[in-house]
């Protein structure tokens, strides 16, 4: 499979593709909508990145807790569920009077469940989708969080400046309902991938077995922290340069967007493997730059140039699909998603912790070194002395 004619040709790809389209959407609508009504209810800038973010950091624990649930239930069940209790969730704190902890309870709850649901739906697209497919269907899932957040963010900017807030939630949660109808009538009914019911146990079970793979630990971690580390650099953007951080965030996105249409679409197999490390270390490298006065062009280009390199993160779920038995691949990609979510919110409090004693470009750039040394740091053993023997020959 190497054309978009033939993903969308795949039985199920197109619901299941729309309805996670609707729910990216609907969170960022409901995400904005939310630190805007913290704010204004708090006037604390912390509590509304909190309110914004905060699913990320509770993806982890949901990760500890209920990832099991990803091969052990039927797919479009929860799915559907799922979008119809985020749809409730977000109704529930459009409520007069509800207090600030009362929200926070809320995104929580649902940041819990996220973690399971993106099991799930990645579990779920790889029964979907033939072999070598996998790929090629992520990375069109990418480019859709790109666009759909691009739009949720003028969609729910619109509605609370000119409406209200809650008026914002409430449209969110009507994306949620389209996604949960969607989902329970697009999709068709499947048995679970794997025996048994879900429980704390087997979450922990199947994470320690998924763990226990250095091979796997090794792609885990390279999907996690050298990614998080630059997302850092991101979050800098805005204090980096206030009155043009959104062209820096739109040069960063359409750089993603390239990356992932590369690799998705046309890098060829016997490529993949070695481009995987070149793309990683360029991940970081542009980020270097920043540590110099540099013109917005010129740091534009930079950003977009860096995003490039998140098209490795593809390669590495292919690896990660690979290394991984059919029936724990839901909780495989799961526990990735989860723990890249949360790694991403790790790196931007680094990064704002590290901007509090430096300059704004030189706390990039730290982050950008950080990077660096990780994805050195992960390089196995055998490639390193490979590496050497060639030089000495």
């Amino acid at each position: 499979m190497r054309t978009y004619r033939e993903l969308f040709r795949a039985p199920e790809f197109t619901p299941l593709f729309a309805g996670a389209s609707a729910q990216v959407a609907a969170s960022t609508v409901a995400g904005l909508a939310l630190g805007s009504l913290v704010y204004a209810s708090t006037g604390s800038p912390l509590l509304s990145a909190l309110s914004m973010f905060g699913p990320s950091f509770a993806q982890v624990a949901g990760a500890m807790v209920f990832l099991s649930t990803a091969d052990r239930v039927a797919p479009r069940a929860m799915l559907a569920g799922l979008a119809s209790m985020f749809a409730v969730g977000t109704l529930v704190m459009t409520l007069p009077g509800m207090p600030v902890w009362g929200m926070f309870g809320v995104i929580v709850v649902m940041g819990l469940a996220q973690a399971a649901g993106s099991g799930v739906r990645w579990g779920l697209l790889t029964e979907i989708l033939p072999e070598g497919g996998y790929i090629l269907g992520r990375s069109v899932f990418n480019m859709s969080v790109g666009v759909m957040q691009i739009l949720g963010f003028g969609i729910g900017g619109t509605l609370v400046a000119v409406l209200s807030p809650r008026v914002a939630l409430v449209v969110a949660a009507g994306l949620d309902v389209v996604a949960a109808l969607v989902l329970r009538f697009g999709l068709s009914r499947r048995a679970p991938r794997a025996a048994g019911r879900p429980s704390l146990r087997e979450t922990w079970r199947g994470n320690a077995r998924l763990l226990a793979s250095a091979e796997r630990r090794r792609v885990y971690f390279a999907m996690w922290v050298p990614n998080g580390l630059v997302v850092g650099c991101e979050a800098l953007f805005v204090p980096y340069a206030p009155e043009a951080a959104g062209v820096l965030f739109m040069a960063a996105a359409f750089g993603m967007l390239a990356g992932d249409t590369l690799v998705g679409r046309f890098l060829p197999g016997r490529w993949r493997g070695r481009l995987t490390m070149p793309l990683r270390v360029l991940l970081a490298v542009p980020y270097l730059l920043f540590a110099l006065p540099l013109p917005l062009p010129v740091a534009a280009t930079a950003s977009a140039v860096a995003s490039v390199g998140f098209g490795a993160g593809l390669l590495l779920q292919e690896r990660l699909v690979a290394l991984t038995p059919e029936e724990l691949r839901g909780q495989a990609l799961g526990l990735q998603s989860s723990g890249m979510m949360t790694m991403q919110a790790v790196g931007a409090a680094i990064a704002g912790l590290v901007a509090q004693h430096v300059a704004t470009g030189v706390a990039m750039a730290v982050m950008a070194v950080l990077s660096l040394l990780t994805t050195t740091s992960l390089v196995p053993r055998r490639a390193k002395v490979a590496a050497v023997a060639g030089t000495a020959d």
